[in-house]
C-alpha cells in the first residue's frame, strides 16, 4: 500500500475577481469592518485603472500547479488565499477530505512579521478546527536568504539594469509592503529582514548605488513604516538621481502593488521630476523561482520526516 502523499499548502494573499468583489474583499481584510465609501471608491479606481483585475489568482494556481509537477507524486500541492477564494479554510478542508496527514505550509511571501506570515497561519488553525483536521502542518515561516530566491531576484535585477543606456548611473530601490509602525517596538523581524535581503543582494550585484523603501501603506490612523517609494522617488530626483530601478523584493507575483503603486503611482513622481524609473520582473511562477519554492519544501519535509 502506498503511503500518503505530503501535503503542501501554498498561500497567497488573494485578490477580487471583478470590481463588484472589491467591497467583499476589502470588507475581509479589515476583519469585517465597513470602510468609508470614499475608501472603497478609491480603491476600485485603483483596479479600473489597471483593467478592472490583476492576475494574482491566475499566477497562484500557476505557482501551485509548478509546484506540483516539479515536487511529483509523493506531494500534493494545495492553494489557500487569505482574503479570497479559493480560501484557506477550503484548502485545509480538502486536505482533510483527501487523508492528508502530514503537511508543509508556505506563504508566498519571503519575509516573516506577525502581522503578515503569522495571520496566514491563524487562519490555517481556525480551519483545522472548524473540518475538525489532525494534520500535522510543517511551517515555513520565511525564506528571505534563501539562495534560489535571491539569485532568481539578482537576475532580474540585472537584466532590468540592462535596459537603462549604458554607462549611465541607476539607483537601485528595494521594495517591501509597508506595515504600522508599532511591529518595530514589539520586536517584530520584518524589518531587520527586508534590511539584510536589500543588503545580500546589493553584495551579489555589487550595487554601488542602491537604497531600501516601503510602499503600499494602508489608510489607518497609525503611523506606517517609511519611507514611501514616493518620497524615495522624490528625494532622489532631489538629489540628481535621473534613473531609478525599483525591485520590489517584499512581493513575488504581478498584483496591485505593483502595478498600481509602482508602475503608476512611482512612475508618475518620477516622470513629473525626468527621472527614468523601471522595475523589475516579477517572480511568479517562473522555472528557477518554482525551483527554489520546491527546494525549501524538499528540505522541511525531510527535516519533519527525521525529527
Amino acid at each position: 500500500m502506498n503511503p500518503a502523499p505530503t501535503g503542501v499548502l501554498l498561500m497567497a494573499y488573494g485578490t477580487p475577481d471583478t470590481l463588484d468583489d472589491v467591497e467583499p474583499y476589502y470588507t475581509h481584510i479589515r476583519g469585517g469592518r465597513q470602510t468609508t465609501p470614499e475608501l472603497l471608491a478609491e480603491l476600485a479606481d485603483r483596479y479600473r485603472l489597471v483593467g478592472g483585475r490583476t492576475p494574482l489568482s491566475e499566477v497562484s494556481e500557476a505557482t501551485r500547479q509548478a509546484l506540483q509537477d516539479r515536487l511529483g507524486d509523493l506531494f500534493r500541492v494545495y492553494l489557500g488565499m487569505k482574503h479570497w477564494r479559493p480560501w484557506i479554510k477550503d484548502a485545509v478542508a480538502q486536505m482533510a477530505a483527501d487523508g492528508i496527514e502530514r503537511a508543509v505550509g508556505l506563504v508566498l511571501a519571503p519575509h516573516y512579521s506577525t502581522m503578515s506570515i503569522a495571520q496566514y497561519y491563524r487562519y490555517v488553525e481556525q480551519a483545522q478546527e472548524i473540518a475538525g483536521s489532525q494534520i500535522h502542518l510543517e511551517r515555513i515561516d520565511s525564506w528571505y536568504l534563501h539562495p534560489p530566491y535571491l539569485e532568481a531576484v539578482t537576475r532580474r535585477v540585472r537584466a532590468a539594469l540592462s535596459r537603462f543606456p549604458e554607462g549611465e548611473p541607476v539607483t537601485v530601490v528595494f521594495t517591501a509592503h509597508s506595515l504600522p509602525e508599532r511591529i518595530v517596538q514589539a520586536g517584530d523581524p520584518y524589518p531587520e529582514q527586508l534590511r539584510e535581503t536589500s543588503e545580500a543582494l546589493a553584495r551579489m550585484l555589487d550595487l554601488g548605488d542602491w537604497t531600501f523603501s516601503y510602499q503600499s501603506a494602508g489608510r489607518t490612523p497609525d503611523p506606517w513604516l517609511g519611507p514611501d517609494i514616493v518620497g524615495t522617488v522624490e528625494a532622489l530626483a532631489d538629489r540628481g538621481a535621473r534613473n531609478i530601478l525599483v525591485a520590489p523584493i517584499g512581493f513575488v507575483s504581478d498584483h496591485l502593488e505593483i502595478f498600481y503603486d509602482i508602475d503608476h503611482e512611482a512612475r508618475q513622481a518620477a516622470e513629473a521630476r525626468g527621472v527614468r524609473l523601471e522595475r523589475t520582473e516579477s517572480l511568479n511562477a517562473s522555472p528557477d523561482f518554482i525551483g527554489g519554492l520546491a527546494e525549501l519544501v524538499l528540505s522541511r519535509s525531510q527535516s519533519s520526516a527525521q525529527s
